[in-house]
């Protein structure tokens, strides 16, 4: 791995501090401010960037952004697939980078989702145009419902139990209680009895969709933050060690007669990343996973190689997605994922962050010696139409 190719890092990150801004900033001030302090993170400016990513989810597209920012992109990219939207602007600022379109790339995510009080999981699923919306949507289903079936089936494929599926928000929530900025969030949000939890009490929580329980599924919170993505020559120079994309993968699926509702679209990108990068799950320190809900995690860990399809209620059992077992397998989310840090409605940016973080050395539940992450964002619904989208990413020693 120390010959291979290092042709575009991860400089600049910045994480927006509030969960709950209270209606006080918009989505768009929120993507500017992260940007700002993401560009100092990495000793850059605002007349660096010649490459712009966004999903178009702060109210702003491709004809207004960069006027927001006041910026001259040479390259412009507003794909929007979901929660994984920001692994894919990774993978192509990367593609950018590489083809020598760009020198700076500036990815930036915001919403008030909070604020707004938007019933992202239990509410309508809208009216969006989909082949198979006349045997979902007329019913009722929702959101949850779609990753609850994909657990329910789960558990009648491989013997999968509640118990197996709580390992999962237990050891996010572990690491959340060493994040202040997490702890924060779950005060401001007004969760009830803040600390570490047990899978007694996951397991006990309400039900919210049969099998997932409270404690299985996300917070809707505010937030934002953002990511400077750069070539070599300005990633050498700049203010923090370099975080290499190493291998990059997209991916889809969707509702189709025999298909597998247990199997998530990372069945398809993680070998493309992994194989890109030259490595294997088993050599990845912190697998920065996308937390919508248990039954997310625990397929896409699957489905990543991580463990084999079937095998990942056991595989989970005691405790060894936490940080301080650094030998038994890759530290999960270790920033407390969306469970318990924050979910503004989609997180795939907030991966990158906290695996660049870990690559650094500055997270809260900081793994001794991490030198590779993966972090694999889940866009759409599990069990439905959904994109994943890899990313492999080493530390400058790896």
């Amino acid at each position: 791995m120390a010959t291979q190719a290092r042709d575009a890092a991860i400089v600049g990150i910045h994480e927006y501090p509030s969960r709950d801004v209270e209606g006080k900033v918009a989505p768009m001030h929120i993507k500017a401010r992260s940007a700002a302090a993401a560009l100092a993170d990495a000793g850059l400016g605002w007349q660096d960037v010649d490459a712009l990513y966004d999903a178009a989810e702060g109210g702003a597209s491709g004809l207004s952004i960069a006027e927001y920012f006041g910026i001259r992109p040479n390259v412009i990219d507003t794909t929007a697939v979901g929660g994984s939207s920001y692994e894919f602007h990774a993978a192509h600022a990367r593609s950018a980078i590489r083809a020598g379109k760009a020198r700076v790339a500036l990815l930036t995510y915001g919403s008030t989702a909070h604020s707004n009080v938007a019933r992202i999981g239990a509410g309508g699923r809208g009216g969006g145009i989909y082949p198979a919306d006349n045997l979902e949507s007329f019913a009722g289903m929702t959101l949850i419902a779609n990753y609850a079936m994909s657990a329910r089936r789960h558990m009648f494929e491989y013997g999968t139990t509640s118990e197996q599926l709580a390992e999962i928000p237990t050891a996010t929530r572990y690491h959340a209680m060493r994040n202040p900025e997490a702890v924060q969030a779950m005060r401001d949000l007004e969760f009830l009895d803040i600390r570490e939890t047990t899978i007694g009490d996951v397991v006990n929580s309400r039900m919210i969709a049969d099998p997932l329980h409270l404690l299985e599924c996300c917070m809707i919170s505010d937030g934002g933050g953002a990511v400077v993505i750069a070539a070599p020559d300005v990633a050498r120079d700049c203010a923090k060690p370099p975080v290499w994309i190493l291998g990059t993968g997209e991916a889809t699926r969707y509702p189709e007669v025999g298909g597998d509702i247990t199997t998530s679209a990372a069945v398809q990108s993680g070998p493309t990343a992994f194989g890109e990068a030259g490595v294997t799950a088993a050599e990845v320190d912190i697998a920065m996973i996308y937390d919508s809900f248990s039954i997310t995690v625990l397929t896409i860990l699957e489905d990543l190689g991580f463990c084999a399809k079937g095998e990942g209620g056991a595989w989970v059992e005691g405790g060894r997605l936490r940080f301080d077992r650094p030998d038994d397998g890759p530290a999960l989310n270790t920033d407390g994922g969306g469970l318990s840090s924050n979910h503004p409605g989609m997180r795939g940016l907030f991966l990158l962050i906290e695996a660049a973080r870990q690559l650094r050395g500055e997270s809260c539940s900081q793994v001794p010696g991490a030198r590779l992450a993966v972090a694999h964002g889940n866009g759409g619904m599990l069990g439905s139409r959904h994109t994943g989208g890899t990313i492999v990413l080493a530390g400058e020693s790896a």
